[in-house]
């Protein structure tokens, strides 16, 4: 479909009227349709995703797809009324030609998208969730199609592939209602178990942090050198890192001042190092000799 160029522009620039219609035509079209989807039908669209009741971990990615399409249909258009032709066969043949080097450029790129994909549609942690992997752990800021961004505990933003997040094992202690932690407390040989252990489990009734159901338990799980461990399980409701952290400091001290108070200890290792000393060599040697001569030199 052929332009007809516009009369102004024929008079200005005749030699370069026809493309430069083409051009005005193509950037009227594509403003026309974009704006029309981005303030209609992405509203609508958000609408509909709000009556849905969807999170926003599951509206972000809809939301992505529909711009690009609104981009797409918008250019797609734009393309047909500038007289350039159909826009899916240009890009067909655009693609096609360049299939091979993108594919080898993009590979990265590719897995990390299909992670992504994969991230959204497993939901193995969300936006907010506290993840850890190999020796990294934070709270996930954003999940976008490439990477996940992760504010970890120092206030340092990391920024992941999502293929190193869906090939590696993630831990996610955030994932359901409740967390369960352990603490060794050790106490000496000739303390009383069974009071220790008392004051270990009252301490954790008390706490209000701490869940009375499941109820804490508390085995005997080694015998050290200098201390006897007693192992204490709790439980945490609603668990975040900061919360975590607060109740089993404060957790631990109260048994600690308890422990005090009941004269129980918690030993610390101490190492004793047997043996003798033999001093030889030359400066013993030295030493003989000045003694010998001292000698002489006394009897003289």
């Amino acid at each position: 479909m052929s332009v007809a160029p516009l009369p102004f522009l024929e008079d200005l620039v005749p030699q370069y009227a026809g493309a430069l219609t083409q051009f005005l035509y193509f950037v009227a079209a594509f403003v026309a349709i974009y704006a029309v989807g981005k303030l209609v039908v992405r509203p609508l669209f958000d609408r509909v995703l709000r009556r849905r009741s969807l999170d926003e971990h599951a509206r972000k990615p809809l939301q992505k797809i529909v711009n690009f399409g609104i981009l797409f249909v918008a250019v797609a258009v734009a393309f047909g009324f500038a007289g350039y032709g159909s826009f899916v066969t240009s890009l067909a043949t655009i693609a096609a030609a360049a299939t091979l080097a993108i594919g080898f450029a993009m590979q990265d790129v590719i897995a990390n998208f299909v992670a992504g994909v994969f991230i959204y549609t497993d939901e193995p942690f969300r936006v907010g969730d506290w993840i850890e992997w190999d020796d990294q752990s934070g709270v996930v800021e954003d999940i976008s199609l490439r990477v996940t961004r992760v504010r970890t505990f120092d206030n340092e933003l990391l920024t992941v592939p999502n293929s190193i997040l869906t090939d590696d094992v993630i831990k996610n202690p955030v994932a359901k209602d409740k967390l369960r932690q352990q603490f060794l407390f050790g106490i000496g040989y000739d303390d009383d178990i069974d009071e220790a252990t008392e004051i270990i489990v009252e301490e954790a009734e008390n706490h209000e942090n701490i869940l009375d159901d499941p109820g804490v338990t508390v085995r005997l799980t080694e015998l050290g050198d200098s201390y006897v461990g007693l192992k204490s399980r709790f439980w945490i409701g609603n668990p975040s890192r900061s919360d975590f952290v607060k109740t089993q400091s404060e957790y631990v001290q109260n048994v600690k001042q308890r422990f005090d108070e009941a004269g129980i200890d918690i030993p610390y290792q101490i190492r004793t190092l047997d043996g003798e000393i033999d001093i030889s060599g030359a400066a013993s040697t030295e030493h003989l000799e000045n003694g010998s001569q001292s000698a002489e030199q006394a009897q003289d």
